[in-house]
């Protein structure tokens, strides 16, 4: 078989604009293994089936079987990278807000917006030889600045050798979940600054200051149209204030709860946790037209020193940012 004659080595992290998996599938095609007992594995998982190393399972192998060889080494770094974007995945709430991902290969970007006027917006008759109506686009201001954010893998390889791959993956699954919950925090930070601000007992918010109620919460949908307002991001208080209101105790939204854990409203919204958002404030979304999630890259390991050993203080990192894609499509309210 092809993939049992690649020679594996550094350089292979470090082709310009090739992830290790893209450089390894251009060596060894998955195309060429359908119809085999191989088909529907990539590159980087027959390269595992070379070197006899099992990941995950009760029969996993030690962490010390990658570094039997110098080749299967080389292949460390990327099942730690692999791992860490499966915690990452596993705790992601950013496609209930962001409405598109874009990948750059820098740090700062400048983003693209529209602010449409009511006369915009009018769908009029286009009579014979009448001027069509527009919509403009503009480059924005503001430059999207992206964070660098991580966590440092701080273990010696003596004491991670003798550890099994399945419970070592659970560790670097967590990484990959705190990974993710600084970028939503970074994206509820972008909201805080950039939504419209509205405030219970403030025109045209009704209700009392400090006081959550349904009456309010209707007054806030109303004021996206004609958007949609159909993600809000609320603190862990917030979720139980929302709970405890007559109009969600319906036995239908208690069933759904109950069953699924996922809280509906009467307003048709979902609504999603997060300890980044402070307890009197309620985020609300477009999700389709919001937020734009720029990253730069894929999850960065420091290759060279995992492949050498070198695992104490190795960081493990992600880079990205957010802006305001339709300033009307995201608010907040404050009671």
């Amino acid at each position: 078989m092809a993939f049992d004659n690649i020679h594996l080595e550094k350089g292979m992290y470090r082709e310009g604009g090739k992830s290790f998996t893209q450089v390894l599938e251009s060596l060894d095609p998955s195309e060429s293994y359908k119809g085999t007992s191989l088909e529907g594995t990539d590159a980087f998982q027959r390269q595992l089936k070379r070197f006899g190393i099992r990941v995950k399972g009760a029969g996993s192998d030690p962490v010390e079987k990658f570094f039997a060889t110098y080749d299967s080494a080389v292949l460390f770094p990327e099942f730690i990278a692999r791992i860490v974007r499966q915690g990452m995945e596993e705790n992601n709430v950013l496609p209930s807000l962001v409405a598109t991902v874009t990948n750059i290969d820098a740090m700062d970007y400048r983003s693209i917006y529209s602010v449409p006027s009511e006369k915009d917006r009018t769908l009029a008759d286009l009579v014979e030889g009448a001027g069509i109506p527009t919509t403009g686009i503009k480059t924005s201001e503001k430059l999207i600045s992206l964070q660098k954010r991580g966590r440092m893998l701080v273990a010696s390889y003596e004491a991670l050798r003798f550890q099994k791959l399945d419970l070592f993956s659970v560790m670097l699954r967590q990484i990959g979940a705190q990974i993710q919950a600084q970028h939503l925090s970074d994206a509820v930070h972008e909201l805080e600054m950039n939504a419209g601000s509205y405030a219970i007992g403030e025109s045209p918010i009704g209700g009392t200051s400090g006081s959550l109620s349904y009456a309010a919460l209707v007054d806030f949908w109303s004021e996206f149209y004609p958007y949609e307002m159909n993600t809000m991001l609320v603190s862990s208080s917030t979720l139980a204030s929302f709970l405890k209101l007559p109009e969600f105790q319906n036995p239908l939204t208690g069933l759904n709860f109950q069953g699924t854990g996922k809280v509906s409203t009467p307003l048709g919204a979902q609504i999603l946790r997060s300890d980044s958002v402070a307890s009197d404030f309620i985020y609300a979304v477009d999700r389709r037209y919001a937020l734009e999630m720029v990253q730069a890259g894929d999850v960065c390991i420091e290759h060279d020193k995992l492949i050498d050993r070198q695992l104490e203080r190795t960081a493990i990192t992600h880079i990205c940012g957010f802006g305001i894609i339709m300033e009307e499509a995201a608010k907040r309210l404050e009671f």
